[in-house]
């Protein structure tokens, strides 16, 4: 029968049984993954199975972490997000948490795009280390990216945005994530990139329930993320709980949109 393990195919007979092929494989394996999940009992192989063994603490080749993070995604899933191109325009609260979000799924290219540095009041909610402060955004984001994920490629843009810049720079991306504070960057990058898929953010400040952040859909390519009421404001602040909450929406509708899934 025919197998895959570790992304390659492979023939063993059908009376494999799992652990026997660990020991023959990689015996010193602390962990076996069939078909996404782990398995801590030894079971019979069929057709098609996907395995994987895991050493912990042992750091992986590009070809291996490929194979490893595609051991815990749906089948299928990961192929596509290597393929793919995301946008994201503003690196605070919402924008760190996304680019975090997709690089951990293996997203094939980010292309980050912020101005400013990293300050005291951002580490509240951001994805940012004291050690940090003073650093432009970009660089410092790109830095933690690379510790979770180094075989994404990183592509970064330390400037402000305008009409005529932001066409050029996200020409090419499949979906963008707008990550903006003010209500004029929002409105201009809709309109400086008309015909990119959009998921935006409006409404996330506070500590009202998780369940009022919800997305809505605007047109055919912006969608929206949020209470769409609760902006900040004194005695409303950002904090990492909400604004984390509408950040992994805001992520996991950009991996949705990535596998042509409705919303």
């Amino acid at each position: 029968m025919k197998i895959d393990l570790n992304e390659k195919q492979i023939e063993r007979p059908s009376d494999m049984l799992l652990f026997t092929l660990r020991d023959q494989e990689k015996p010193q394996a602390d962990l076996c993954v069939l078909n996404g999940m782990v398995q801590n009992e030894d079971v019979l192989l069929k057709e098609g199975d996907q395995i994987h063994f895991i050493v912990r603490g042992e750091i992986p080749s590009k070809e291996e972490l490929a194979g490893l993070m595609a051991a815990r995604h749906t089948p299928g899933v990961h192929k596509k997000m290597e393929q793919a191109c995301v946008g994201i325009a503003g690196l605070g609260g919402l924008g760190s948490v996304v680019a975090v979000a997709l690089a951990r799924i293996g997203v094939g290219k980010l292309i980050l795009v912020d101005f400013d540095v990293v300050e005291p009041s951002n580490l509240n909610r951001q994805q940012f280390f004291v050690d940090q402060i003073g650093q432009f955004k970009t660089e410092a984001l790109l830095e933690n990216l690379q510790r979770i994920n180094p075989y994404v490629q990183y592509e970064i843009h330390t400037l402000r945005l305008t009409p005529e810049n932001s066409a050029q720079i996200f020409k090419n991306v499949d979906v963008l994530v707008e990550a903006f504070d003010r209500a004029d960057q929002k409105a201009m990058l809709l309109e400086a990139v008309q015909k990119t898929t959009i998921v935006g953010a409006s409404g996330v400040a506070g500590y009202e329930p998780a369940t009022s952040i919800h997305i809505r859909k605007m047109g055919p390519r912006i969608y929206l993320v949020g209470d769409f009421e609760t902006a900040a404001a004194p005695g409303c602040g950002l904090m990492a709980p909400r604004v984390g909450i509408a950040a992994h929406i805001q992520a996991n509708l950009v991996l949705r949109l990535l596998l042509d899934l409705k919303k």
